[in-house]
């Protein structure tokens, strides 16, 4: 996927989740979501912050956080999930069409954006199907990529098998099921793995 292409499935994909955002009820937004102990509002917190980032405000928060990137991802998320919802979601909408990005790959914004969006739907019953050009190009990045969530070794001795596109990877016993579920599994959201089946799955449940 090139560069320009990635951008436009990241604004799709920033969209989409505004949609979301802007049926939630005041219950909704205080729900648990599908990362650590961030609730619904703390993840979009951290989504805008994403989106939000430049590589010289990225470094001088790391900086302030002793250079510990979880603390200055909890820090942050924490900052802005505190705010108002429709003003998050304001933000997040004037996001839909710029391109800075703090200091990562432009695919890992798209992975991003993919991620926390179903770590916001799914423990909320909300159905959303990302199109196969952007999963399959997350799924190619995080099969070859540790950056901070892990994702190659996580995968490591398993054969992971799309059931609904044409994508495979890796070799050992076999994780199949929607090419969604098993991007979600990748980054370690283990409430994706009821999605699928195969006795890989059970090497992936007792990995972090």
């Amino acid at each position: 996927m090139k560069k320009h292409d990635v951008w436009s499935s990241i604004h799709k994909e920033r969209e989409s989740l505004v949609e979301t955002l802007s049926s939630l009820s005041p219950e909704q937004w205080s729900a648990a979501s599908w990362c650590g102990a961030w609730n619904v509002k703390e993840v979009v917190g951290h989504v805008l912050s994403a989106a939000e980032q430049t590589t010289f405000n990225f470094y001088k928060q790391l900086a302030s956080a002793g250079f510990k990137f979880d603390v200055f991802a909890d820090r942050d998320a924490k900052k802005l999930g505190a705010l108002e919802p429709d003003k998050l979601i304001r933000r997040l909408q004037a996001r839909t069409t710029t391109t800075n990005h703090p200091p990562a790959p432009v695919i890992a914004m798209l992975g991003e954006i993919v991620v926390h969006s179903e770590d916001i739907r799914r423990p909320l019953g909300i159905k959303h199907q990302t199109p196969e050009a952007a999963l399959v190009a997350v799924a190619d990045n995080w099969k070859k990529s540790n950056l901070l969530i892990g994702s190659k070794r996580r995968i490591a001795g398993v054969h992971l098998q799309a059931t609904d596109v044409n994508w495979s990877h890796g070799s050992g016993p076999v994780v199949s099921g929607p090419l969604q579920s098993l991007v979600l599994a990748m980054t370690g959201r283990k409430g994706a793995l009821p999605d699928l089946n195969g006795d890989g799955v059970a090497v992936l449940e007792g990995r972090n």
